[in-house]
């Protein structure tokens, strides 16, 4: 009976693991982790850029379908006079405010009294409206910033209004700047050859999206390669009232664009800059270099 138990005993522990075996299946595993965490991340970036091109592609059609209605795009900014900068002062409602209609929005676009103009009290409360249409899931800025005790809400999509870095006015060359009209018949360089709109990364003082400045409006003197550190520093949040600034995203690489023709693309970062700045330029009659 002792010699039984001794047996029973020895067999049980042969069970075990020793501390060298234990530390293997450890490390094993850890390498396991390690090779799919990076697929799993890019799997996620990979679904949060197809819901990116699904809002764009939705805006897109809101402007094309302000152009059915009323037979021209949506003005990038509707400001008596110009160039806008960027101040909460005057009108300078975005084109943003013209196609809430057309994207499931109707009751924001009654609300708006355009007359009284985008930082109007009569319109904080439209002002400070969230819509998530207009946020990209990559990008890790907020939807709601604080301005003097009052929301506003923000926006990751802008309008093409220039090739190149100029103020806001009415002899910009894009489709979209103050008090434009354009019509299809405009864009003599072609709708598939012309930005529409894309991505930007906001700075931590925009004024949001009812704003028809920098907040609503980019061009395509390059790509904005700045990082989210840089973004986000309040030592950098100052900036010269009349810049606008360029395209950008937090997708790697490159920036979703979406074209007159209501194409949506990615374009890389690395694109030859004279073909970027020409898919600003609505009728510039230079024949497309290849990307």
């Amino acid at each position: 009976m002792h010699q039984s138990m001794k047996q029973i005993q020895d067999r049980r522990g042969c069970r075990g693991f020793t501390l060298v075996e234990l530390l293997v299946v450890i490390a094993i595993i850890g390498v396991l982790v390690g090779l799919l965490l990076p697929a799993v991340q890019a799997a996620r970036e990979a679904a949060r850029r197809v819901s990116c091109m699904n809002n764009q592609t939705q805006l897109g059609l809101g402007a094309h379908h302000f152009e059915f209605s009323m037979e021209h795009l949506p003005s990038g900014t509707v400001n008596p006079e110009g160039p806008i900068t960027n101040q909460p002062v005057g009108q300078a409602v975005s084109w943003l405010v013209s196609i809430l209609p057309y994207i499931e929005q109707q009751a924001a676009y009654q609300q708006f009294d355009f007359e009284a103009g985008a930082y109007a009290e009569a319109n904080q409360k439209v002002r400070a409206l969230a819509i998530p249409t207009l946020f990209c899931p990559s990008n890790p800025g907020e939807q709601v910033r604080i301005e003097n005790d009052l929301s506003v809400g923000l926006n990751h999509y802008v309008g093409c209004y220039n090739d190149a870095e100029a103020p806001i006015d009415s002899d910009n060359n894009g489709l979209l700047y103050l008090n434009s009209e354009v019509r299809y018949s405009e864009i003599l360089d072609g709708s598939a050859h012309t930005i529409l709109l894309s991505e930007c990364k906001q700075n931590m003082n925009s004024l949001g999206w009812v704003s028809g400045d920098r907040s609503s409006l980019r061009n395509t003197s390059g790509f904005d390669k700045r990082d989210p550190w840089t973004l986000n520093n309040p030592d950098n949040a100052e900036e010269n009232p009349n810049d606008v600034g360029k395209f950008g995203s937090y997708h790697v690489g490159g920036a979703l664009f979406t074209f007159a023709d209501g194409s949506t693309r990615f374009i890389s970062e690395s694109i030859d800059p004279d073909l970027l700045r020409q898919y600003g330029n609505r009728a510039d009659g230079e024949l497309m270099s290849q990307p």
